[in-house]
Parts: C-alpha cells; sequence; structure tokens
C-alpha cells in the first residue's frame, strides 16, 4: 500500500510515495479520529504536529494537517502515523502560517486512502474553508444521496465531505453562520475544528458524544479532543466546550453561543472505557481515576479466589490495580507488551495472524507459572483475542484462569465514530456468559454491570429515562435517529477504486 504527501500551494500539488503500516489486531475497538486546532501561533503547524502525536492512540491510519499563512492555504496528508509523516523539518516548514487544524484517523466511513484524509479543504465563496471531524453522522449517507441528486460532486467516502458541501450551499452571507446552518441538519456524534482565511470554528455535537476541550498557549487559543493533546505542548487547559456549542477564536478573541437547545449532555461512555489516554481528564473526570474506580467495582461485584491479578496490557492496567487493591491480591505483570514491532514485514495470511498476539505479547511465565491468575481487560468485542491470552497463559503454567472485564457486555453495535463489528459478530451478543467462558476457555467469566460502571463514574444508578451517559452499545438505548438505518441508503459511496 503507498501512500503520497500533497501540499496545495495556489495551483500546485507536491507528490511524495512512502510505505504503511498494516495493522493485523483486528479485536478492538477503534476510535474513529482526533483533532487540534490552534490559532495566531507563530509555530502552529509544528505544535499541532505534536498535539496530533499525542492524539495518535484515536487512529493510526492516517493524518494530516491545514496551515495558513494569511494569504494561502497549504495541506499535508499522510497515510500511516504522525511520527512517520510530519516529524520531517522540510515537511513542517512547508506548513507556513500561524494558524492551523490538525486530524488523525481511524476509517469507521470511508475507506483508507488518501482522498479521505482529513483536514478536507475546499474552496469556497469568500474564501477557504478546511475542517476535521472527529464522529460519526447517522444521516451522512441520506444527506450525501441528496445532495449528489441535486447536483454536488462528492471527491471522497468520508461522511466529513457533507459538512463541507453544507457549508458551500449555505446562503448565510457570514462564513460562521454558513457552518451553524451546516451542522445544523447533521446528526449523530461529531467534534468539529475548522478553519478559514479569518477564523478557527470548534462545536460539539447537541449531547456531546464526542469530548473537546479549550486550550490556551502563550496567550494563543486551542481546541483538541483531549487534554492529554495540551499536557504535551504546556498548554493550559481552560474548560470543556458544551455540547451544542460553537465555539469561534479570531483576531477579535473568543466567542462562544448555542447552535442547539440546551439539553443535559450524554457522553460516550467509552471515552472513559478504552478511547481515551488515561492521563486525560474527560468531561471533568480523570479517566485514570475513573478505569481503576471501574476495577474496584468490578471486584466488589465478582471478586476471584487466586494468587495474582494481571492486566491485559495497555487499557486493562488501571483497572487491573483497582481491582487487586480492593481484593488484597497481588498485581504482577503477567503480560509484557511489546512496543516496538514492526507491522510492515509481516504478511496478512492467516497462519501469521494466529501468531500476531505472541508479537505484541508475551508471557512473564515466573509471575504466572503454578498459580491462580485473574486477568483484567476492559472489554470483550470478538474473543479471538481473549481466546489466544487465555490460552498463552495456559501455556506459560498458570493453574487456573479467571477473566474479569471492567465493563458491560457489549451487545450492540455503535454508530457514532466507534468500529464495532456487526451485532450477529459480537459474542456477548450470541453468547450467554456460560458459552463465553466455555469459548474463551477461561475457568471463570464476569463483567462488570451497567450500575457498576455507573457507580464508577460517580453516579448513584443510571437514570433510565434520561441516562447520563451515551451507552447503547450495552444497553441498546441509542441516544439520537439512526436515519440511515431507516431508509433505503446504498451502501457503496464510490465506483472509483484507488489502486495500492
Amino acid at each position: 500500500m503507498s501512500a503520497r504527501s500533497e501540499t496545495w500551494q495556489g495551483e500546485s500539488w507536491q507528490v511524495e510515495p512512502r510505505q504503511v503500516d498494516l495493522d493485523l489486531d483486528g479485536d478492538t475497538l477503534r476510535e474513529e479520529c482526533g483533532v487540534f486546532g490552534i490559532y495566531g501561533h507563530p509555530d502552529a503547524a509544528a505544535i499541532t504536529a505534536l498535539g496530533l502525536h499525542a492524539l495518535q492512540h484515536r487512529g493510526q491510519e492516517a493524518a494530516g494537517i491545514v496551515s495558513f499563512d494569511g494569504h494561502v492555504f497549504h495541506l499535508e496528508r499522510k497515510l500511516g502515523l504522525v511520527g512517520d509523516g510530519f516529524s520531517d523539518r522540510n515537511v513542517i516548514e512547508r506548513l507556513e502560517g500561524v494558524s492551523a487544524i490538525g486530524h488523525v484517523r481511524y476509517s469507521t466511513t470511508g475507506e483508507t486512502v488518501l482522498r479521505n484524509v482529513q483536514p478536507l479543504f475546499a474552496e469556497l465563496d469568500g474564501g477557504g474553508f478546511a475542517v476535521a471531524h472527529n464522529g460519526n453522522l447517522t444521516n451522512g449517507l441520506t444527506l450525501r444521496r441528496n445532495l449528489i441528486r441535486d447536483g454536488a460532486i462528492c471527491q471522497s467516502t468520508t461522511d466529513t465531505e457533507v459538512i463541507v458541501h453544507l457549508v458551500a450551499r449555505s446562503r448565510q452571507k457570514l462564513v460562521v453562520d454558513r457552518f451553524v446552518e451546516a451542522i445544523q441538519q447533521i446528526e449523530g456524534a461529531y467534534a468539529l475544528v475548522a478553519l478559514t482565511n479569518k477564523k478557527l470554528i470548534g462545536a460539539r455535537d447537541p449531547l456531546g458524544i464526542r469530548p473537546l476541550v479549550l486550550g490556551e498557549l502563550d496567550g494563543r487559543y486551542i481546541l483538541a479532543s483531549e487534554t492529554c493533546a495540551l499536557d504535551i505542548i504546556g498548554a493550559r487547559f481552560v474548560r470543556d466546550i458544551e455540547n451544542g456549542e460553537v465555539v469561534v477564536i479570531s483576531d477579535d478573541g473568543i466567542e462562544s453561543f448555542r447552535f442547539a437547545p440546551k439539553q443535559a449532555p450524554r457522553p460516550c461512555i467509552f471515552e472513559y472505557i478504552y478511547f481515551a489516554r488515561p492521563d486525560s481528564v474527560v468531561n471533568g473526570r480523570s479517566v485514570y481515576d475513573v478505569r481503576k474506580s471501574m476495577g474496584r467495582e468490578l471486584a466488589l461485584e465478582s471478586p476471584a479466589d487466586a494468587d495474582v491479578v494481571i492486566p491485559v496490557p495497555d487499557s486493562g492496567v488501571p483497572a487491573a490495580l483497582g481491582f487487586a487493591q480492593t481484593c488484597g491480591i497481588p498485581y504482577e505483570l503477567g503480560i509484557i507488551r511489546n512496543h516496538y514491532v514492526g507491522r510492515t514485514f509481516i504478511q496478512p495470511t492467516q497462519s501469521v495472524r494466529e501468531l500476531g498476539v505472541r508479537m505484541k505479547h508475551s508471557a512473564n511465565r515466573s509471575a504466572i507459572a503454578g498459580k491462580r491468575i485473574v486477568l483484567v481487560d476492559d472489554s470483550l468485542v470478538r474473543g479471538t483475542t481473549s481466546v489466544k491470552i487465555v490460552r498463552m497463559m495456559r501455556e506459560a503454567g498458570a493453574r487456573e484462569v479467571h477473566f474479569r472485564i471492567a465493563s458491560p457486555p457489549i451487545t450492540h453495535p455503535d454508530f457514532y465514530g466507534i468500529d464495532t463489528p456487526e451485532k450477529e459478530k459480537l459474542l456477548a451478543a450470541t453468547h450467554d456468559l456460560e458459552a463465553m467462558r466455555q469459548y474463551i476457555g477461561a475457568d471463570s467469566l464476569a463483567f462488570l454491570s451497567i450500575e457498576g460502571i455507573y457507580r464508577s463514574m460517580g453516579e448513584t444508578n443510571r437514570n433510565a429515562a434520561q441516562p447520563q451517559f451515551t451507552d447503547h452499545c450495552f444497553t441498546g438505548d441509542y441516544p439520537t435517529p439512526l436515519t440511515d438505518l431507516s431508509v433505503a441508503t446504498p451502501r457503496r459511496l464510490a465506483l472509483l477504486a484507488e489502486a495500492d
């Protein structure tokens, strides 16, 4: 698979070929994207690249940055990791200007080809417009079909392009009003950053499903998906962007207004379970503390008679600490993760896929042999990786293997930007607890309850009439209309296939 770097300067594009890694790990939940933006800083592109490094966990397939120098927009888009594409000084120097937005991508709508890599840029009446999107539109296909029927020409297969078309077709005079009119037509989950000739704009969906924060560095404002992106550049956290809020940053400062009626927020529960970095603070809650609390609640609900508690790295570590501390069982690193395994040299054959888990995780026999162990992980999706890990523990000499999951069973697919399998491929949707235990080969298996996860978040219980979080993967309670599922919308988005 090849990739290109493209720089838009007037009418010229610069193209550079490069190689991209293949990810063989398919049994994890994947977040769709991370966004970052800064206005009025002389090192805008370099700071944006650093911010994207901190957000790399939110998307490893592609990254892009758009900057503006007061006259021309500059665009660099790369397939692969941020460090692969944006560590070269020459790349950063090509991104001239004092304002920039950036994006890291994991595709949930649209294949991973360069035309889908964000930020997307368009020349509109009144100037340039670049936008980056974290989330997924539940009416994106419907809007796309209607736009094409009315004569729109779509160049990508990502739902973010719908937003560009809606902004372009608005008849409002001011770009901010055009932006607001556009997002009032979309449904689903989104955190957006947009860059125009004179403004940096941020918006968060009416329920606040996807996160977005405001920061400040050297008197310049920043928008980012997580606080960890502020920490890496030494920026000060100002506040969370509220659900249904638009913020506009310009030379005149910052202004804020609502584009949707005020309602109680419902942030995505999986930001706390899995997606956000543990050193981030999301909606006022420390992700690390919440994950430890989930482990504590899990230990109270489903203790195990065992000798050691072992985390499934990396996301299971805080929950395993909480579990061990609550149960009074020693905590050990029984699985060692190799962070330096390359992927390009591994051919994706079935036989090598079976060995893939051993390339990334190996058993620490001294902590396992002859012992009864409790494995703690954050979630269970298909269960295929759990099967391999349990087998690895037994081969390393574990007497008993007890599996504990620090979240409820995932029984429903997501449509808001989490790449979950179809319902029939979710283990908990097709197996009861005992069948799941037998499938993964553990001596016992238990999940954190819905009530337990809400207690972990500091809530007394789940308000069934008005849930405090977006938790549809566990409950089937989807917080927005799922328009694209209710209408006959063609699933194939493009006739053009790009060559590898």
